[in-house]
């Protein structure tokens, strides 16, 4: 039995390793310096002062504002149609396989490369909405320089990046249901509609729950496509918490309070995970 228990535990080292090196030391080294005004290489203990000024930042309010909307639209409209692209291209028939790589091929570019597509589709004028609405006699907008539009633009990316990664997910769950269970709702006459709502749906919800979380998650951690295309502008309308914790840190070197911002980063993702959990959990049959 020890040895059993040692071979598992030497199997499992550096994993542990890593983990403690690479995600627990970081964490506790964010919390101690979000007590500590740093500017530099300069370090004063203030104790929760930081945590105060940070609250009462509007630039803050009007980022996490635009990061819990994004998220609020995001997740749902990714994870349903993520649903019903994979419950399509489950059934077979003829060119499964080529709609399937093409709704998956958007989660295989990187978001770099994503965000300069985009920033081509959006360009005024020239770029190619502008070009497929005038073809309507449709007037164009300023897509990524209006406060109004550019954090929709950035949610339609978003969802059309995010839907395919989902729908893998999807895909494998639903390969996974009983066909008897189906077949049998076929000969009791029930259509697809109710098939899906009494069946499909609340069979896939461990698959839902797992997708809920990772969506939560990749919306709180979207920096590099705004770097590429607004830099969190106009007058910070598509400024998201990452972006804004990369920019406290490394454009205006305040360690302090991007350490602030880390850990109310981290509580917002905990909290969400507790309450999808806590809530979820205990309604999905497994």
């Amino acid at each position: 039995m020890l040895k059993d228990n040692l071979l598992a535990y030497a199997l499992l080292f550096p994993s542990l390793a890593f983990l403690a090196i690479f995600t627990f030391y970081p964490i506790i080294k964010v919390l101690d310096w979000s007590f500590y005004e740093s500017v530099m290489s300069v370090k004063r203990f203030v104790g929760v002062d930081l945590y105060q000024q940070v609250f009462q930042d509007e630039v803050f309010l009007k980022v996490l504002r635009n990061n819990l909307l994004l998220a609020a639209v995001t997740v749902p409209i990714s994870i349903l149609l993520a649903m019903y692209m994979a419950v399509w291209v489950n059934d077979k028939m003829r060119g499964t396989s080529l709609i399937r790589a093409a709704f998956f091929y958007p989660t295989l570019l990187p978001m770099i490369a994503i965000a300069n597509i985009w920033l081509f589709i959006y360009t005024p004028d020239y770029g190619l909405l502008d070009k497929f609405l005038g073809c309507f006699g449709l007037e164009g907008q300023s897509w990524l320089g209006d406060p109004k539009w550019v954090l929709i633009s950035m949610m339609v990316m978003l969802i059309w990046k995010e839907a395919g990664y989902f729908m893998i997910f999807y895909l494998a769950g639903l390969q996974a249901l009983p066909k008897e269970v189906y077949e049998a709702a076929a000969l009791d006459g029930a259509k697809p509609f109710q098939r899906f709502r009494k069946l499909t749906f609340p069979l896939v919800m461990p698959t839902t729950l797992f997708v809920l979380i990772i969506a939560t998650t990749n919306s709180f951690k979207l920096v590099d496509h705004l770097y590429i295309m607004t830099k969190g502008g106009p007058n910070n309308a598509s400024n998201l918490l990452l972006y804004h914790i990369y920019e406290t840190a490394f454009s205006f070197w305040d360690m302090g309070n991007a350490s602030v911002l880390t850990v109310i980063l981290l509580v917002i993702l905990l909290a969400f995970s507790i309450i999808y959990y806590g809530v979820l959990d205990k309604r999905i049959h497994y």
